[in-house]
């Protein structure tokens, strides 16, 4: 399947991401090979195959919730490098 440059250019504006045209051109490719190779796989006869929830046959292992001993919010605290009332502070990482 072809792409064309503004589906790229809409695909990375709904990702939030900006490009400049030599890279919305290297991108538009990637995505043209990565919808050449799901396309390939639709080609696949796969009406003898049994729907799967889990690749494996493996189950999953649980063991019982105990009530365990926790430390108090001071200690907890004691060498966060910045905290304010009972609550550890960081900086702001998403400036939109």
């Amino acid at each position: 399947m072809a792409l064309d440059i503004q589906t790229t250019k809409k695909l990375a504006e709904l990702a939030k991401l900006e490009f400049n045209n030599e890279e919305l051109i290297e991108i538009q490719h990637d995505l043209e090979q990565m919808i050449g190779f799901v396309e390939k796989l639709n080609e696949i006869d796969t009406s003898h195959v049994e729907p799967l929830t889990h690749i494996t046959e493996g189950e999953n292992t649980l063991r019982e919730d105990e009530v365990k001993e926790s430390i108090d919010i001071e200690t907890a605290l004691k060498n966060a490098p910045a905290s304010r009332d009972r609550f550890f502070t960081v900086p702001k990482v998403i400036k939109k």
